[in-house]
């Protein structure tokens, strides 16, 4: 089939978020200038550069994250792990501004090192990050899509030894790193494989 999404899909459910997947999950948390702290997740989130490193969330409407890294240009995108992902959805609650999903959620926050929002105490891996930009990004009519691009340095890196292979690897099939798919499914890491990047010429 072929559709034009301006037209409409004619299925039961859009399938866009489910070809574009899976997507990881940025679990970020933020702190406001008066204190408030925020966790939320975020499924259009991804890294954007290694050098220097560089991520981003994208919020559909500014949502209390973009309100609080506005307010202090920082945040810590936590990562999901597989026995995390039920308290990981609590934490996409509407709750009010000044209410901690952390306590909602049953999660622990972590004092962070070089920024002010906490990171979740139980989460396999944490990166701290420092605000570079806030995009707004428009649509082919010139408008603003009503769409928040939150993009920020990593200036520190948490990880929790347990997720260590004996090697130095991070284990992401023992993290069970969880990754949004569409509709209301989810996926986890339990296998991976490995290829070498040819070298030109090769066979």
């Amino acid at each position: 089939m072929f559709y034009e999404p301006s037209k409409g899909h004619g299925l039961p459910h859009d399938p866009f978020k489910a070809i574009v997947s899976p997507r990881p999950i940025g679990w970020i948390s933020t702190v406001g200038k008066d204190g408030a702290v925020n966790l939320a997740p975020y499924s259009f989130f991804n890294a954007i550069s290694s050098h220097p490193h560089l991520v981003l969330f994208s919020s559909e409407g500014e949502k209390d994250s973009v309100s609080f890294v506005r307010e202090t240009s920082e945040f810590v995108a936590n990562l999901v792990g597989r026995d995390l992902a039920s308290r990981m959805s609590r934490t996409a609650v509407n709750a009010p501004r000044g209410v901690s999903e952390f306590g909602y959620a049953g999660l622990t926050p972590a004092p962070s090192r070089l920024v002010k929002p906490p990171r979740v105490a139980e989460a396999p891996a944490a990166l701290e990050c420092k605000v570079t930009e806030i995009l707004e990004p428009k649509g082919l009519d010139g408008g603003h899509a009503g769409v928040f691009v939150v993009v920020g340095e990593v200036v520190g890196i948490h990880i929790d030894e347990a997720f260590l292979t004996p090697d130095g690897l991070f284990d992401a099939v023992k993290a069970g790193n969880v990754a949004r798919l569409g509709y209301m499914d989810y996926s986890t890491i339990d296998s991976t494989f490995a290829m070498r990047r040819p070298r030109w010429g090769e066979d």
